[in-house]
């Protein structure tokens, strides 16, 4: 069960470590741009390209749905990102139980966002963790986990990416240990939670009072979705390459420098950005962005 790039590599290893996959569940087609074009999540593109069984409910939540988990007799259900909570109903479906493969080190960083959650709070460490899955959210038990660095300039694209990989490896170590029963998985602590919600777009507009470190996280957090804007006399604009400068002192939302990049202050330091994109627009670097949309020093931002 799973829908986005983070579950791929997951998939490609139950497939090329021999396991008969009975079925792959997918969340359905949707339309995606600004033309609406009808398409398939990448889980459910590599299933048809595997010529796998492809299921794709619009709920689980009905006994048509549990029907066909329950006719699939499947010993193990491994979740990836799937993006629909699993009731008791079905979590009790397969003989070895349901398993999960998480983008964070549990319980630090349960729920939809880990890997951006990570990067925003300037965390140093994340990884994936191996959950025995529960009615909870990602409140399971844990059978495996392992750690990595944040790189200082990492996006969540890039680390979501590594993630995924060393999420499917450590599956592959430990899905036979899981099915003969010879790895029990071990209760997460009660200290330490924290959670992180579901992204929005609207989490990618820029609130000039925080400190451009923050805003760089941000950037970094919410790459490539849903990006980093802001708003110049009611027009969005999309913010790219950005970083703390150590320029600052005038208002929030000031621009302070229009050059080879646009340069504007924050409630401490301020943000420097070297590629701008106005709305309706094409993507521009700094100095033609500025020449263009005639950008002037003194002018704010919101």
């Amino acid at each position: 069960m799973g829908s986005p790039d983070f579950a791929l590599p997951s998939l490609d290893a139950l497939v090329d470590a021999g396991h008969d996959v009975a079925l792959v569940v997918s969340q359905p087609a949707k339309p995606v741009g600004r033309k609406g074009v009808v398409v398939d999540p990448p889980v459910a593109s590599r299933a048809a390209a595997l010529s796998l069984p492809l299921f794709q409910p619009s709920t689980l939540k009905n006994e048509e749905s549990v029907a066909r988990l329950r006719e699939t007799a499947a010993d193990l259900f491994v979740v990836v990102a799937y993006g629909k909570i699993l009731r008791l109903e079905v979590l009790a479906l397969p003989r070895v139980g349901c398993v999960n493969v998480h983008g964070s080190v549990l319980p630090r960083w349960r729920g939809a966002s880990p890997v951006q959650a990570a990067i925003l709070a300037g965390d140093e460490t994340t990884g994936v963790s191996i959950m025995k899955m529960d009615a909870g959210m990602d409140t399971g038990p844990v059978y495996a986990f392992r750690e990595t660095a944040i790189g200082e300039k990492e996006t969540a694209d890039a680390l979501s990416g590594r993630l995924a990989t060393l999420g499917a490896g450590l599956l592959g170590e430990t899905l036979p240990r899981i099915a003969d029963g010879s790895l029990q998985p071990v209760a997460q602590p009660d200290t330490d939670v924290t959670t992180c919600p579901k992204i929005t777009r609207e989490d990618g507009r820029v609130d000039w009072t925080l400190d451009a470190a923050a805003l760089e996280r941000r950037a970094r957090a919410f790459t490539p979705w849903p990006g980093l804007f802001a708003f110049r006399q009611e027009r969005r604009v999309k913010l790219f390459d950005v970083e703390s400068s150590a320029s600052g002192g005038e208002a929030p939302g000031t621009v302070i420098e229009a050059g080879d990049r646009v340069v504007v202050a924050c409630g401490e330091a301020a943000l420097a950005i070297s590629r701008l994109q106005a709305e309706g627009r094409g993507l521009l670097p700094a100095p033609l962005f500025v020449s263009g949309e005639r950008v002037a020093v003194g002018e704010r931002w919101s």
